[in-house]
């Protein structure tokens, strides 16, 4: 009797890959709670609450518990991480990646879905730059898409990072993705830590600074494997599961 051999889904291939090439430069993993309280949602990350993200048409409350939200973005963990670590006596530095699903009231479309999956990164030391921070995403996006990359930071805002940029990257070399290939495409959100998010996981931000990155795991497994449809990684279909 021939047994079918299973497939791995494409967002589980990439977390490993993602795990091992950043377990090679020092990162451990890092998990935290699907239902997330606002304090580390929001609060602890220096998210006003006038902010519109907090709006009903944004996030997802829980009925009958009103402080309680699906996790908009993997960003908690990072506050989570640091207070753990500090109430253990642990201090910086710390290199953590956060691989997991986040929830957003968005209408589904081709490039949109409700359910989604991002990887956050954090790095807290006492000489942590934007210089590490290029060098970091240069690697990573390298190894992963296999190709010789070029980074290049926009500014931006986001209420927990200060300085916020925008990361946009350039691919090249014949194993990079043909539909990528010398094109600028704007890959995710970083910076350094807002010395606030450093203070309210409990560190002294004149003592330590660091650099955080949020990006979708499906926005990267388009662009990696071309697939057109970012639905198709929800559809629980195995004609396009087994196609990995």
């Amino acid at each position: 009797m021939q047994h079918m051999r299973g497939h791995l889904h494409p967002i589980s291939s990439l977390i490993r890959q993602a795990n091992e090439i950043f377990y090679s430069l020092g990162f451990t993993l890092a998990e935290g709670p699907l239902v997330e309280s606002e304090w580390y949602n929001f609060d602890a990350l220096n998210v006003p609450k006038d902010h519109p993200a907090r709006d009903m048409q944004d996030t997802f409350f829980i009925k009958d518990e009103p402080d309680m939200v699906l996790r908009t973005h993997t960003s908690p963990v990072q506050v989570r991480y640091m207070e753990s670590q500090v109430k253990k006596g642990i201090m910086p530095p710390y290199r953590v990646i956060v691989p997991g699903a986040a929830f957003r009231n968005e209408a589904t479309d081709m490039t949109h879905e409700a359910e989604f999956f991002q990887i956050e990164g954090l790095a807290v030391g006492k000489d942590v730059t934007l210089a590490t921070l290029k060098g970091t995403l240069k690697y990573f996006l390298s190894t992963i898409l296999q190709g010789q990359v070029e980074i290049r930071f926009r500014p931006s805002f986001f209420p927990f990072t200060e300085p916020s940029v925008e990361v946009d990257m350039r691919i090249t070399g014949e194993h990079a993705p043909e539909k990528l290939r010398g094109r600028w495409i704007e890959m995710m959100g970083a910076g350094m830590v807002h010395p606030q998010v450093l203070k309210n996981s409990g560190l002294d931000p004149k003592a330590y600074s660091g650099f955080a990155f949020g990006m979708g795991l499906d926005r990267l497994a388009m662009l990696k494997w071309g697939i057109d449809d970012v639905r198709f990684m929800h559809s629980a279909d195995l004609r396009f599961v087994n196609q990995f």
